[in-house]
């Protein structure tokens, strides 16, 4: 980045209003982004796709859109260059996570303010991404080898059968990333499959390519190989055209879009992997201290401007606190600083777009048209930027009300009394979705009773998100509408590879050099059908009585 005076913006470079001067913006150079673009998989004379700024609304570049073909050919070039980086050392394949752990933080200044430029998030929202993929990388290059390792199991004839699962890359894996988190939700799944021995085919929104693509340089200078990585960009057709050509699909987006990626993938016989959608809840038990579960709830609810796929936007509040609850909660709220500065000296950014702040809006004032009381916020903050919304708190919300159940993906949360931990339960559990879900309770032994009655693929308790989602080692999905499969962990390591038994059966052929005859299976059949399930019988009660699995 550097800054310049009194320029209007032009295509290509992007330019956000410093709030303490006037006169000076942040640039990106032209010459920074053509670096970037060129990494994009596409033809000669391809369309583009403008992104703006959601800070000022400037534009910030001309991003080249794939075909089809285009897509058909960044698949083959991955897949040959798989061949050899599936077969590369588990420890070269490492070596290149432990780089990119490195890497992440000693360049976070540049990528955050990156981030910020096409997301429009806060800083401190931003910032979470950094944290994320360093956890994230420094994970799996340190347990990778324990979670890919051979498994022994049990063999059909004791002594005699040797049976191992082994672990392997599908091969090329389809990443399918949203804009809301341009580098978590690239990198943070592009890893685990780079780390499994796959070629990864990457699909960023066109709104936050750049970020993408940094994440790919960042790749190859950490030591991953040419065309192992190969970025595409375009829309629903291109996300389409890449299920076509992969072994492995991971999709994060909404839920209307999941279940057509679902159907094309299993169309194709393509496994998928769907982080969707959420409405998610969080209740406050009576026993809280009110202050501490105010400042959860503000974290939980507008970090990221609310569009983050595991923020709150319901909270269900004991009836004998909730008069003190909303009031401390509403300071909180009215507290936040709204700004648009590649710094820290805001709380929360701008949404990423007309679309969704048009989704915010008509939202609230649907719910205000059905009853709902606004006690915080509910204004469009044009005097900041083109989509900067306050953050809002509502009460009776009917479920007439389309926020009642859709998700508004905004900094928006409808308050609720409950006068149990049956009903608030019960309230949070009355959705389609199941993503994330928070209790407050001062009484920790309480709180993860009641997270084991949440229909919910995680569940934070004294925490909104960043506990569950922090917990890398663990898995991280979702039930119900909001997907199938997991990241993170093993298991979402393993998402990424197929598994094969191999069985070794000793003594067909004798044993110690032919001093003992071939035994075995074939002995046993020799036997004939009249005999050996007899005998076999008197082998199957033999071994339930070793107590042999």
């Amino acid at each position: 980045m550097s800054q310049e005076n009194g320029q209007d913006p032009q295509p290509g470079s992007a330019q956000l209003h410093d709030p303490d001067d006037p006169l000076a913006t942040y640039v990106l150079e032209p010459d920074d982004v053509a670096t970037l673009l060129r990494r994009v998989v596409s033809s000669p004379g391809a369309p583009t796709h403008l992104s703006y700024a959601p800070f000022t609304g400037a534009p910030i570049a001309a991003v080249p859109l794939s075909t089809p073909d285009d897509v058909a050919r960044a698949a083959r070039q991955a897949r040959a260059a798989q061949r050899l980086w599936g077969a590369t050392p588990l420890r070269t394949r490492t070596a290149v996570l432990d780089r990119v752990h490195d890497l992440v933080l000693e360049r976070q200044s540049d990528v955050l303010d990156l981030i910020q430029l096409e997301s429009g998030k806060a800083r401190v929202a931003a910032y979470e991404e950094i944290a994320d993929i360093a956890l994230v990388a420094r994970h799996y290059a340190a347990r990778a080898r324990r979670y890919l390792a051979p498994r022994r199991a049990a063999g059909v004839v004791p002594v005699l059968t040797s049976t191992t699962v082994l672990r392997h890359p599908v091969g090329v894996v389809g990443v399918v990333a949203p804009w809301n988190f341009p580098l978590t939700l690239t990198l943070g799944d592009v890893l685990p499959a780079l780390v499994a021995g796959n070629a990864v085919l990457l699909r960023p929104d066109p709104q936050t390519a750049l970020t993408a693509l940094w994440a790919a340089e960042l790749l190859e200078d950490a030591g991953l190989p040419a065309d192992v990585l190969q970025v595409v960009v375009g829309d629903g057709t291109i996300g389409a055209a890449l299920v076509e050509h992969v072994d492995h699909v991971s999709f994060t987006g909404s839920t209307r879009t999941g279940r057509l990626v679902a159907a094309h993938a299993g169309e194709h016989l393509v496994p998928a992997t769907l982080e969707l959608g959420g409405k998610n809840p969080m209740y406050v038990a009576e026993d809280v201290d009110i202050e501490t579960a105010a400042e959860g709830a503000v974290r939980a609810c507008f970090v990221g401007t609310g569009q983050v796929c595991v923020s709150i936007e319901r909270i269900y509040v004991h009836r004998d606190v909730i008069d003190e609850f909303s009031a401390a909660f509403v300071r909180r709220t009215r507290e936040l600083r709204l700004g648009s500065g590649l710094d820290y000296r805001s709380d929360v950014g701008s949404l990423t777009s007309a679309a969704q702040l048009a989704t915010v809006v008509e939202h609230v004032e649907d719910a205000i048209g059905h009853g709902a009381t606004v006690l915080a916020g509910g204004v469009h903050r044009s005097d900041i930027g083109p989509w900067f919304y306050e953050p809002t708190i509502l009460a009776d919300v009917p479920p007439e009300a389309r926020l009642f159940r859709e998700e508004t993906f905004g900094p928006v949360v409808a308050l609720y009394p409950v006068a149990s931990d049956d009903e608030a339960v019960a309230a949070m559990n009355d959705t389609e979705f199941g993503l994330n879900a928070s209790i407050w309770t001062a009484d920790s032994r309480r709180g993860a009773a009641l997270a084991r009655r949440v229909h919910a693929g995680s569940v934070n308790v004294n925490e909104g998100y960043v506990a569950t989602w922090g917990s890398v080692a663990a898995p991280q999905g979702g039930v119900g509408s909001s997907g199938i499969g997991v990241r993170h962990g093993r298991e979402g390591l393993w998402e990424t590879t197929r598994l094969q038994t191999v069985s070794v059966q000793r003594g067909a052929h004798g044993l110690l050099g032919g001093l003992v005859p071939p035994i075995g299976l074939r002995r046993l059949f020799e036997l004939g059908p009249e005999v050996w399930p007899q005998v076999y019988t008197e082998l199957l009660r033999a071994m339930k009585s070793a107590r042999l699995p």
